[in-house]
C-alpha cells in the first residue's frame, strides 16, 4: 500500500479510445516529483512520518526561517512541503524522489482539490431551492429563499441555515477514481471522468483508502470480449 501522495496540476480534459471503439472522458494531470526532505522518527515526535517537498521556488521568495530549514537539510528550496504518516521508515531515506511510477500497480485513487469559485450565489443556485411562485401574487421575489426564522420563540435564525452566500472555492475529495493510464516520460496521469477545479488547479493524488472491488474499464472490456468468443447454442 502506498502511504504517501503526490501533488499535481490539472491540465484539462480529453478522451481515451479503447480497441472496442468505446471512448472514455479523462482528466490529464501533470504530476510533480516529490523529494523526501526529512524523515521523522517516533522518538522525535511520537509518530513516524516523512516530509516531501514539491516544486521549485526562488531563494528570494523564501522567509529567513525557511532558508535556514532548507540549508540545514542540505536540499534545494521547495515550493510546498507535505507530511505523510507512514508505518515503516525503512523504505524512505532523505533525498529520495518519487514520481508517477508509485501508481504503477494502483487501479483507483482519491483526489483532493479546490472547486471552481462561483462568487456570491443565491439560494436557488447554491442549495437547489425551488424559489417562490412565478405567477401573480409574488412581487419581485421569485428567486428568493422565503422565510428563514421562526416566531417570537426562539426568534432568531439558526446557524447553518441554507441561505445565499459564497459558493464554491472549497476543498473537496473525490474517492475511487480510476487511473486509465500514465505517461512516465512526461509525468502525466490520465484519470477517468472529471475532477473538481479549473485548469491549473493544484491536485493531491493518493491511493484509494476504501477497498474497491469494482472492475476497471480494461477489465470490463476483457469480460465483454470473452463473452463474444463463447459460441451461441444452436437453435433446435
Amino acid at each position: 500500500m502506498i502511504e504517501i501522495a503526490l501533488i499535481g496540476k490539472k491540465i484539462g480534459m480529453t478522451r481515451e479510445f479503447y480497441k472496442t471503439g468505446q471512448s472514455v472522458p479523462v482528466t490529464v494531470l501533470q504530476m510533480e516529483k516529490g523529494r523526501i526532505i526529512d524523515v521523522i522518527d517516533s522518538d522525535k515526535r511520537g509518530y513516524t512520518a516523512v516530509q516531501l517537498g514539491f516544486g521549485n521556488i526562488k531563494n528570494s521568495k523564501l522567509t529567513k526561517a525557511m532558508k535556514g530549514f532548507f540549508t540545514k537539510k542540505n536540499t534545494e528550496p521547495k515550493r510546498k512541503i507535505k507530511e505523510f504518516r507512514v508505518k515503516n521508515l525503512e523504505n524512505y531515506k532523505a533525498g529520495n524522489e518519487f514520481g508517477v511510477e508509485i501508481f504503477k500497480d494502483t487501479k483507483f485513487v482519491d483526489i483532493r482539490s479546490k472547486t471552481i469559485g462561483k462568487g456570491f450565489a443565491g439560494a436557488m443556485k447554491r442549495h437547489n431551492f425551488a424559489g417562490l411562485r412565478a405567477s401573480h401574487g409574488v412581487s419581485i421575489s421569485h428567486r428568493a429563499h422565503g422565510s428563514t426564522g421562526q416566531n417570537q420563540d426562539p426568534g432568531k435564525v439558526f446557524k447553518g441555515k441554507k441561505m445565499a452566500g459564497h459558493m464554491g472555492d472549497k476543498m473537496r475529495t473525490m474517492q475511487n477514481i480510476e487511473i486509465i493510464k500514465s505517461d512516465l516520460e512526461n509525468n502525466l496521469l490520465f484519470i477517468k471522468g472529471s475532477i473538481p477545479g479549473s485548469k491549473n488547479t493544484e491536485v493531491l493524488v493518493k491511493e484509494a483508502v476504501k477497498n474497491v472491488t469494482k472492475l476497471t474499464m480494461s477489465e470490463k472490456i476483457d469480460v465483454i470480449e470473452k463473452l463474444k468468443k463463447i459460441p451461441e447454442k444452436k437453435k433446435k
